[in-house]
């Protein structure tokens, strides 16, 4: 084989190994992508079905209930506009409080409750995700203009 020749399948075989790499890491990309949606977003479907996503907002006044299990409790998280029911089995962080800021990440099941496998709360007195913040204020925005 010429050197031109050996030289042309090095370049090609590189460019393959390239192609090859970079499919591999936008897939894992693609695979740990999680979305943002406020509860009236879920409630306007605007939300996937069968992929894995963050919801947030507030949680609901008298919602917290804990079953027999002492790990599995349900809460309602709200934007102040909608609320969707959510179900966590685990242990929930310190600052887990009704009527504060939380971001859960899970699934939307058929019947229309979100059960989470992870849950985020607030770490201090000052702060509310932003993404929570950001889908009460849509939501006061919303509401003042309906009125």
């Amino acid at each position: 084989m010429k050197p031109r020749h050996k030289r042309l399948t090095l370049i090609v075989a590189g460019l393959g190994v390239l192609g090859v790499a970079a499919t591999l890491v936008l897939s894992a990309f693609q695979e740990n992508l999680v979305f943002f949606y406020s509860p009236s977003q879920i409630a306007n479907q605007e939300a996937p079905q069968a992929k894995a996503f963050r919801v947030g907002g507030l949680v609901e006044q008298g919602s917290l209930k804990r079953q027999s299990d002492g790990l599995t409790v349900s809460f309602n998280v709200t934007d102040t506009a909608k609320t969707i029911p959510v179900v966590f089995t685990g242990i929930l962080p310190d600052l887990f409080k009704e009527g504060k800021g939380v971001v859960a990440q899970g699934k939307l099941g058929t019947d229309g409750v979100f059960r989470a496998h992870e849950v985020l709360a607030k770490h201090d007195e000052n702060y509310t995700p932003p993404e929570a913040a950001y889908a009460v204020e849509q939501a006061a925005k919303a509401r003042k203009t309906l009125q």
